[in-house]
Formats: structure tokens, C-alpha cells, sequence
């Protein structure tokens, strides 16, 4: 049966390197589901890899879609299970790889159908986030739907914000729709989780974003300003530089703030992946026989 290879894991892990090195081993292309790197233009803050990383490897849903398009998980689902079919026509392994736990579940169990939200639903949601901070989108989800928050995880703002976008355009709690029905998928997976000491991982997280800083982030940040309601520009590395360039904080600050948040971020998916079932978890040197 053919195989699909997810390699998954806090950001900043070393993902990107040691798929390009499988990919090459067995001569196969990489899908992503990483939410951020679909588009355009967003590149350094997302840590998309450049064409000489990718060392010739195809890699697909990388600069796949304008910031200016609407793209969520169920339309990514429907795309990327097309993609890895298609790919198995002519390989026997295809590798999945991102740290975006929604994403990752979109492709291997399927995910459930939502109702459409109006834009000024949206515009709305993310006027009161932007007003009244986290421990707002906390209260009302929690006010709203007791069942599903007492099951995401609070700090997550785009899950809140996505769950009280759905609740206020449909008038139902946010779980009714979840069915948790998972789709059979024609492959088998292996899924292998990549992880470090924490320290470790601190420290790459902490030079990484100096990197980017360095390799021009405050421009590109600048360049989506008009976009930064985007859910893809509503997270970690261009929310605090969107407050730098307002003049709400300092550089030194908001660099400060990107390397915690980042940090916990990444904490976060560790706490996400360790739910995950039948999972192989690697730590340096990574190998997989």
C-alpha cells in the first residue's frame, strides 16, 4: 500500500532540512500544510524555505494562494487529498509536512463542514480581538459554547476567533457542527513527530527570529499592513511588528515579544502533537530506516 510520511513538530525544529534529505532518499515530493506558507506574500516571517533549500524537490501548497483569496482548512483538505492521490500514481511514498495540527487533521481525518461567514462578520470579530484583547474572545466562547472551550486549547486566538465567527453567523454553538466523523483515507500513514531539548529548541526559536529581522521582515511586514485583519497576518511575527510600526512599541520590544510568543506557540503544538495517535516521535540525529 502506498505511504504517507508526515513529519511534523514545534516550529523551528528542523523540519524543512530533514524532509528535503527523505525526499531526496526517496526520490518523492512534499506536500505542505504549513497555514501560513500557502501564500504569496508572506515569506520570511513564515519561514517559507527559499529555492536553493528545496534543493529541487517539488514541494506543493508553497506560494500557492494571494493573501487576497479566501483559504481555510476544509478547501485545503478537498486540494491536498487530490495532490498526494495524484502523487501516488507514480510514487510509493509522498511526505506531508508542517506543524499546523488543523491542517495535518484536515488531510488524514477530514474535517467537518462549517457555515460560511459574512466578511463583516469577520471584520467584526476581528475589530473586537483587536479592541478588547484574548481574555475577550475567551468570554464569549466560553459564554457561548462551555462544551467546546473547555476542549481548545484558551490561547489559541484563531481557533476563538474562528469558533465565534461561526456561532455569530449561525446562531448555534460552535460544537453542533463538529461530528468528528473521520474520512478513510485509500494509504497508509506513518506519522513521525520531531522534537528537541527544550533549551535547544529555545535557542533556534531565539536565533531564528534574529534571522529573519535581519533578512528584512519589518519590510515585508510593512508590505501586508493594509491586510493585517488577515487571519494568516492575525499571528506570531507580524502582529507585534504591525504594533512597532503603529508606534505602540519599540523594535527591541516587539522582537522580544515574537521570540516568547513564538516560544509558546511552540509549546503549544508540543502539548497538540503528544494527543496525536500511533505517533513516532524523533529527537537529533533524526532518522527514519
Amino acid at each position: 500500500m502506498k505511504q504517507l510520511i508526515v513529519i511534523t513538530g514545534p516550529t523551528a525544529v528542523g523540519k524543512t532540512d530533514f524532509t528535503i534529505e527523505l525526499a531526496k532518499k526517496w526520490n518523492t515530493e512534499i506536500v505542505s500544510c504549513d497555514s501560513r506558507q500557502f501564500y504569496k506574500e508572506l515569506s520570511i516571517g513564515t519561514a517559507k524555505p527559499t529555492n536553493d533549500e528545496m534543493q529541487g524537490i517539488p514541494h506543493h501548497f508553497i506560494n500557492s494562494h494571494s493573501i487576497l483569496e479566501e483559504y481555510n482548512a476544509g478547501k485545503y483538505e478537498i486540494d491536498a487529498v487530490e495532490k498526494i492521490n495524484s502523487l501516488f500514481k507514480t510514487h510509493d511514498k509522498v511526505i506531508l509536512t508542517g506543524g499546523s495540527g488543523l491542517y495535518i487533521n484536515a488531510v488524514l481525518f477530514g474535517i467537518d463542514e462549517m457555515p460560511s461567514v459574512p466578511t463583516e462578520i469577520k471584520e467584526q470579530v476581528a475589530s473586537d480581538y483587536k479592541d478588547h484583547g484574548l481574555a475577550f474572545l475567551q468570554y464569549e466562547v466560553e459564554k457561548l459554547d462551555p462544551q467546546f472551550y473547555s476542549e481548545v486549547d484558551d490561547q489559541n486566538h484563531t481557533r476563538l476567533i474562528r469558533a465565534l465567527e461561526v456561532m455569530r453567523a449561525s446562531g448555534k454553538t460552535f460544537s453542533s457542527f463538529r461530528k468528528n466523523t473521520q474520512r478513510t483515507r485509500p494509504w497508509d500513514t506513518k506519522i513521525y513527530v520531531l522534537n528537541r531539548d527544550r533549551k535547544e529548541l529555545h535557542d533556534r526559536i531565539n536565533l531564528r527570529v534574529d534571522k529573519m529581522i535581519e533578512s528584512g521582515l519589518i519590510d515585508e511586514v510593512k508590505s501586508v499592513e493594509k491586510y493585517k485583519d488577515h487571519r494568516a497576518l492575525r499571528t506570531v511575527g507580524y502582529q507585534e511588528l504591525f504594533e512597532f510600526i503603529e508606534g505602540s512599541i519599540s523594535l527591541e520590544r516587539a522582537i522580544e515579544l515574537i521570540k516568547r510568543n513564538t516560544r509558546r506557540y511552540a509549546k503549544r503544538q508540543i502539548t497538540w502533537f503528544r494527543r496525536l495517535e500511533n505517533t513516532t516521535w524523533l529527537y537529533p540525529p533524526f532518522k527514519i530506516d
